[in-house]
C-alpha cells in the first residue's frame, strides 16, 4: 500500500487581502493597484501622505550637536 500526499484542488480560489485603505477583500493576482483595492484609494492614500496625515517618526533635530560645534554662532 503506498502512502498518498492530498493534493491542492486545481480549482483554487485566488488568494484575496485587504485593503489597507478600506478594508474590501481585493484579489492579489493581476491587480495594477497592489496593495490598494483600487485606484481611488490608492490616490486617496497618497494624499493623506502628501498633506502629512502619515508621518515617519524621527527626532525633531538630528544633528544639531553637530552644527553648534561645526559652525559656532560667535
Amino acid at each position: 500500500m503506498t502512502d498518498s500526499l492530498p493534493t491542492a484542488p486545481t480549482s483554487a480560489l485566488p488568494k484575496t487581502y485587504s485593503c489597507p485603505r478600506c478594508g474590501t477583500k481585493a484579489p492579489w493576482q493581476d491587480n495594477p493597484n497592489k496593495p490598494f483595492c483600487s485606484a481611488r484609494c490608492k490616490l486617496i492614500d497618497l494624499g493623506a501622505w502628501a498633506s502629512e496625515d502619515y508621518k515617519v517618526p524621527a527626532e525633531d533635530n538630528p544633528f544639531s550637536t553637530e552644527l553648534s560645534r561645526d559652525f559656532p554662532e560667535d
